[in-house]
């Protein structure tokens, strides 16, 4: 996924040491705990050569896994687990809520109950812990970060909304041109469908929507512009939601940052 992502061409990353790209084929699901489980052991490597770390990338998510806990090692039995997920493709979204309602006479607290994936979780999760969905927030909340004995400090570079759209409109041209839509039929090839998460990621899935039939050449750009704005704006407030502040600093344009950080931020 070299084209869609930005990837750091070969001479970025022979110049500045990288680490976890490449690490898995794009047909294959990457959890978050799998995720970490690699961080610990490359950071781990960092600092015994005495050097610090730089995480970079724009997933609000795996980015708050470096400040909170995300994981809870919550297990199912496999089978029963796979028994509980047919039950839920078998029936209904509202049918699936009314059920997971009769676990949790407390409510649902904050689920969002329009989202399948995270209804069938939170059953999931209810089942492994036999607590109702609030306990199970609360013991989790509890639980330690994974990098909490870590100093850590979290630069956001910010530009105007109008750069940002202006560089959304000029970073898809030149996909489309670098070759997007080859590199869509070549993952297709190699079973990128089998990853929702890849196969669903903004980019990738207008440009198999596009091979599909489904959007013409002339939408192409257009709706893959859409859809970034529309993470854009998302980002922005997850951000602000969830990154402890006290935290952050937010550089709003390039040239204010730190001069030992523009060789970083250029490269």
């Amino acid at each position: 996924m070299d084209i869609g992502t930005a990837k750091p061409s070969a001479d970025e990353m022979a110049e500045v040491p990288h680490h976890l790209i490449d690490v898995v084929s794009p047909s294959k699901q990457y959890s978050i705990h799998e995720y970490l489980e690699a961080v610990k052991t490359v950071v781990a490597d960092i600092h015994a050569r005495g050097k610090r770390v730089l995480i970079v990338g724009g997933s609000g998510f795996y980015l708050n896994a470096y400040f909170a806990p995300v994981v809870d090692h919550l297990k199912l039995d496999p089978a029963l687990e796979a028994e509980i997920v047919d039950w839920f493709k078998g029936q209904s979204l509202e049918d699936s809520v009314k059920a997971l309602e009769l676990l949790n006479p407390g409510g649902l607290g904050d689920l969002d109950t329009q989202n399948p994936r995270r209804v069938l979780k939170a059953w999931l999760r209810c089942l492994a812990a036999g607590k109702p969905l609030t306990e199970v927030l609360l013991d989790f909340k509890k639980l330690p970060g994974e990098f909490d004995h870590f100093d850590r400090e979290v630069i956001v570079l910010s530009r105007p909304k109008e750069d940002l759209e202006a560089r959304v409109a000029l970073r898809i041209d030149q996909m489309i041109s670098d070759g997007l839509v080859e590199e869509v039929k070549g993952l297709l090839d190699d079973g990128i469908s089998n990853n929702p998460s890849a196969a669903g990621s903004i980019g990738y899935r207008e440009t198999i929507a596009h091979l599909a039939g489904g959007l013409t050449e002339a939408e192409l750009a257009g709706t893959i512009a859409q859809n970034t704005r529309r993470l854009l704006k998302k980002q922005r407030t997850w951000f602000k939601k969830f990154l402890p502040q006290e935290a952050v600093t937010d550089v709003s344009n390039l040239e204010s940052l730190p001069s030992n950080w523009h060789r970083i931020g250029a490269s």
